[in-house]
């Protein structure tokens, strides 16, 4: 089939139909029907054909008139004792996926596995018991901390519920976590308020480790700080990481930090992954043009150097009515006709390092 001939049946049985309830059910339905690919037992957390979508309601009796497609099909795991980046423009999904593996979120469709099991298949004292092994730092350590609770309350509250160490061994517990994270005993009985930033993040930190978790993720937990404070905090996260077997999801978006600590990276526009494999092969070797944009944008401190800089024209569309096709065509210096109909499929270029692009077919 030529392209013409291929653009033309496309257009017939497709773009009237995209961003349709039916088309969208029918999405949704087919997603559901993928086989969730063997449990590894290397890995920690395995992502498959995760979609989250957010219904949009209008009118007087709030009838469902479309969804809000966050994520949109996202495959991706974590090995254990790993770190994985996830990168992208505010709005991609960076977010909304962290949330939906903790089940914080309801998933759409999928498969999210931990440790082999479905968090998402789970009834609730079954998902009560796995919680403490789940945790969350969330980005904003001013609005993330209780201001009615000393700092020994926040560390310990889910460690006494949880049953975490005996009665008589709490007092001593809290201690140690504190000194793990850089904070003073005697501080326990201070106030989120009476802290600066840093070691607000400190205590945030703190209270996600006091549970002996095995996976943790974390939510742009440096970008409220000072760039000083971050590799403070950057480098906290290693050490946890190292005595503790941890294993992160690390979202952000300074390209700098996730170079730094992430063992993998994922590269996210509009709810899909373009773009994951090794950090070093894909820092050293961009495959995909969003990600060649995204890179071209780290500064370098050097006056001397001259950046190339890939400029993004336009703004991301809507995660409601998305392009058909390649969801970056609009945006793309490289885009073919092809793009604007066809949706691409993963491509394992070379071992570890997958994109989602025409430009590899």
């Amino acid at each position: 089939m030529t392209m013409a001939e291929e653009k033309k049946e496309l257009s017939a049985n497709e773009t009237t139909k995209i961003g349709s309830l039916d088309w969208l059910k029918e999405h949704i339905q087919s997603v559901q029907a993928l086989p969730v690919p063997p449990h590894d037992e290397q890995n920690v957390i395995e992502v498959s054909h995760l979609l989250k979508y957010f219904p949009i309601k209008a009118g007087l009796f709030s009838r469902l008139v479309g969804y809000v497609r966050a994520v949109d099909n996202v495959s991706f795991s974590i090995k254990r004792g790993t770190t994985m980046g996830l990168v992208g423009e505010s709005g991609c999904g960076k977010t909304t996926v962290g949330k939906t593996i903790l089940r914080l979120n309801d998933k759409t469709a999928g498969s999210i596995l931990f440790n082999g099991i479905d968090i998402h298949s789970l009834p609730h004292e079954e998902l009560r018991r796995i919680r403490p092994k789940i945790q969350m730092i969330f980005q904003d350590p001013y609005s993330s901390l209780s201001p009615r609770f000393p700092v020994s309350e926040i560390i310990g509250e889910a460690v006494k519920e949880h049953n975490i160490v005996p009665k008589e061994e709490f007092s001593d517990y809290i201690d140690e976590i504190m000194l793990q994270c850089g904070l003073q005993p005697y501080h326990k009985d201070r106030y989120p308020h009476e802290f600066s930033g840093g070691q607000r993040q400190r205590i945030c930190i703190a209270r996600s480790i006091a549970l002996k978790p095995d996976f943790i993720v974390c939510d742009e937990p440096v970008s409220a700080l000072d760039v000083s404070i971050q590799a403070q905090i950057i480098n906290l996260l290693r050490d946890l990481q190292k005595d503790l077997g941890l294993t992160y999801l690390f979202i952000s978006h300074d390209l700098s930090v996730v170079e730094h600590i992430s063992d993998t990276i994922g590269v996210m526009y509009l709810g899909n992954l373009v773009e994951h494999g090794d950090k070093k092969k894909i820092f050293s070797n961009p495959l995909h043009p969003y990600t060649e944009a995204l890179f071209s944008s780290i500064p370098v401190p050097d006056p001397d150097v001259k950046m190339n800089r890939v400029i993004l024209e336009g703004s991301i569309p809507s995660p409601a009515n998305p392009p058909s096709g390649c969801k970056f065509h609009t945006r793309c210096a490289k885009c073919m006709e092809k793009c604007k109909f066809v949706e691409p499929v993963p491509k394992e270029i070379e071992p570890g390092h997958v994109v989602v692009c025409h430009l590899y077919d």
